[in-house]
């Protein structure tokens, strides 16, 4: 279970584009490192890993990397990533330390301040819609979001304070609620570190990043962590992307293993312009406007945005000794996004451009609680674990048209008040040595306040609407047998639907009526799988899965409107192998295949738009030989229909990653990373739909690109104190 904790504040700190601003930064980091050097203290119980949620039998100690061993989870598609593996493979972006949870690729089809794209199980999961993330017990998906239900925006984290990453897949674990039907990831931050440290990177194209951290005791028992990381970056496109972050952690923790608290602030800003996807028949023309056009230009150099995310939590954990574990939490977080696009051009406003403003004020309020017991279930011994989590979310949220970020018009603008209770329970039965069951339920309830705040038409779309939902969920371990075990899963799930979408009867650009949604859509997913460490060295998992959804209805953010869609489902096998063969060689294979299709009749057609049908990751990390680190990863996105016929499909992407690292010293160690080695021409994204070019006079339905970067190198210089 992750540490349930977020954080809040408000820090004002401005980055600047020059060199020298990074050298003062630098400066006010290794000061923040300097005021933080104390003696280091062991991270308490909350760093570690829980035990699993029923009794169990731990076959084997588990590796550095990974808590995945036989025995420590309850299906074959759920585990730990540890962060020493973090550690030893690059990552383009903040968001690409998902893609450690296996099956899992992420993309960016806009600027780096943008949430990025994830990819799972058959889903384009958008920017998190099916995908839960929280970080440091901050939940990060944004229901009723200006740009896309579910918004999981990952660029506030920092890799160095990951503790670890606890990963599930399908809707079968009773703690996982909204957004969570395909999968969920809780990453936990650390509360201290071994040293203070201070780590500079410098890359092509204007990269440059500084973070510093440190933690000390401060008192008998308690202990303070502190962390400040500054980057700028422009990118390979022609219009420079000149993204400034700042960002900031502080946390405060104490108490031992048998109870303890700990409280966080947390504050995140950033700003850029993007180079959004872009047609390809101008990408083969070659020129636009009489000049040369390329793969990575502009059409509209005023896209972009900007974004601020504050947080304060705070979190108390009790553990008895008759082995009960108590758990409580709660949030505030305070966000802001203004978003600039322009996807198609000229198609709506010729004159002006079809550049749009998606703007996202909220405060998010939370509570979670839970207790967990041992007891008996007639002579058979049982865990079981209650639950609750509330959410309340205060949003203003708006779509405007604008032309060179200035507004010019109001499509929609609304005040949302919504609010989200689940209930959970669960009991885990060890019916005999070799088969334990995880009984559960969800109750979930959720209900949606919108007030139009535009003009006269829109209040039709203003009301009050609720919403609740029963997930019931099932789990049998057989084993394990031969240092093999195997499992059974089956639950519901649900995502949530824009608030907007459940109210609305108008459609805010035509007039036209619409239907209103459901607030809750329901999922229903099984998997059967086996892991196995019958071969010395080798951790192998093996899942069969199937996931159907009512409905993909999806709020489209761009139209200000609800996008009807099909019920849809997916089946699917991953394969996921990590291999020891030798101490300094770790070997990681993680395969995907799935097969997803509209579940109704259609002319159109039955193809899931976006859905890829495989992926990859294959990894060989060389560590600790003398001074020495290496690793070469491969990934791989397949190919995908782009619309509903399959009479046009994505091209396949394959990008190869090397990390090679060389220790200077006892506490100081020189690392490159280069992404994209053989500097392939793969593209992060596309999409097929019609846009129209200045000078068009007509749109054109056509194949829609965001390249992924070219060979881009970054080294960095890490010092300890």
């Amino acid at each position: 279970m992750n540490i349930e904790e977020a954080s809040m504040a408000d820090m004002t700190i401005s980055m600047h584009a020059r060199p020298c601003a990074v050298a003062r930064a630098a400066s006010m980091a290794l000061g923040t490192c300097a005021a933080l050097l104390m003696s280091p203290q062991a991270a308490f119980a909350h760093d570690a890993p829980e035990p699993p949620e029923g009794p169990v039998q731990h076959v084997e100690v588990t590796g550095r990397h990974y808590d995945n061993a036989v025995g420590t989870s309850d299906a074959a598609s759920q585990g730990v990533v540890r962060a020493e593996l973090l550690k030893s493979r690059p990552a383009l972006r903040p968001g690409e330390v998902l893609e450690f949870v296996p099956g899992v690729i992420v993309t960016q089809h806009s600027g780096d301040g943008k949430a990025n794209q994830y990819f799972l199980r058959g889903f384009n999961l958008d920017h998190g819609t099916d995908f839960a993330t929280t970080v440091n017990g901050l939940p990060v998906n944004m229901p009723t979001h200006a740009h896309g239900q579910g918004y999981s925006d990952l660029n506030f984290l920092i890799p160095e304070l990951v503790e670890r990453i606890e990963y599930r897949k399908g809707p079968y674990f009773a703690r996982g609620g909204d957004f969570s039907a395909a999968g969920s990831a809780d990453i936990a931050y650390r509360s201290t570190l071994e040293q203070p440290f201070a780590a500079l990177t410098l890359g092509q194209r204007g990269y440059q990043r500084l973070v510093g951290a440190g933690s000390g005791e401060i008192s008998p028992g308690l202990s303070l962590l502190g962390a400040l990381e500054l980057q700028r970056n422009d990118g390979p496109w022609t219009t420079p992307e000149g993204l400034h972050k700042v960002n900031g952690v502080l946390t405060l923790s104490g108490g031992n293993a048998a109870q303890g608290f700990s409280a966080s602030l947390m504050h995140y800003d950033a700003h850029w312009t993007s180079t959004d996807q872009i047609p390809q028949r101008l990408i083969d023309a070659g020129t636009f406007d009489g000049r040369p056009f390329g793969r990575f230009d502009s059409l509209d150099p005023t896209d972009g945005g900007n974004t601020r995310r504050s947080s304060l939590s705070a979190e108390w954990h009790r553990r008895g000794d008759d082995g009960s574990a108590t758990r409580v939490s709660a949030y505030a977080i305070d966000y802001r996004l203004k978003l600039f696009s322009n996807f198609t051009y000229a198609l709506e406003r010729p004159g002006q451009g079809d550049q749009f403003s998606q703007q996202d004020s909220r405060q998010v309020y939370g509570f979670n609680a839970s207790h967990a017991l041992d007891h008996q279930l007639g002579s058979l011994p049982a865990r079981s674990e209650f639950g609750l989590q509330l959410r309340h979310d205060r949003i203003r949220v708006g779509l405007l048209d604008a032309a060179a970020r200035q507004v010019t018009g109001i499509t929609r603008e609304d005040r949302v008040r919504q609010t989200s209770l689940g209930l959970y329970g669960q009991t885990s039965v060890e019916v005999a040595p070799w088969l334990r069951t995880i009984v559960g339920v969800r109750a979930d309830q959720a209900r949606f306040d919108v007030d139009s705040l535009s003009n006269a038409a829109n209040a039709a779309n203003a009301g009050t609407a609720s919403a609740h939902l029963f997930s019931p969920k099932l789990s049998l371990i057989f084993g394990p047998w031969s240092k093999t075990e195997v499992f059974f899963n089956a639950g519901r799930g649900f995502h949530s639907n824009d608030a907007r979408g459940t109210t609305a009867t108008v459609d805010p650009r035509t007039g036209g009526a619409v239907d209103k949604v459901p607030g809750l859509v329901a999922a229903r997913g099984q998997e059967i799988g086996v892991r196995t460490e019958v071969v010395p060295g080798l951790q192998s998992s093996l899942a069969l899965w199937k996931l159907d959804f009512d409905s993909e209805l999806v709020y489209v953010g761009d139209a200000g409107a609800t996008e009807a869609n099909r019920p849809s489902k997916r089946h699917g096998v991953e394969w996921n192998n990590r291999w020891n063969p030798v101490p300094w060689l770790l070997v990681d294979a993680d395969l995907a295949w799935t097969h997803a299709r509209f579940a109704d009749a259609d002319p159109a057609g039955d193809r899931i738009p976006n859905a890829v049908d495989k992926v990859a990751s294959v990894a060989f990390t060389v560590r600790d030989l003398g001074p020495w680190s290496a690793s070469l990863q491969w990934r791989y996105l397949g190919s995908g229909a782009l619309i509903e016929d399959n009479s046009v499909r994505s091209r396949a992407s394959l990008t190869t990653n090397l990390r090679l690292g060389r220790k200077l010293g006892k506490d100081t160690e020189l690392t490159l990373d280069v992404f994209n080695l053989f500097n392939r021409r793969v593209n992060d994204i596309e999409y097929f739909y019609a846009s129209q070019l200045p000078g068009e006079t007509a749109p054109v339905a056509d194949r829609h690109v965001h390249p992924a970067e070219p060979r881009t190198a970054r080294l960095t210089l890490r010092v300890g104190f």
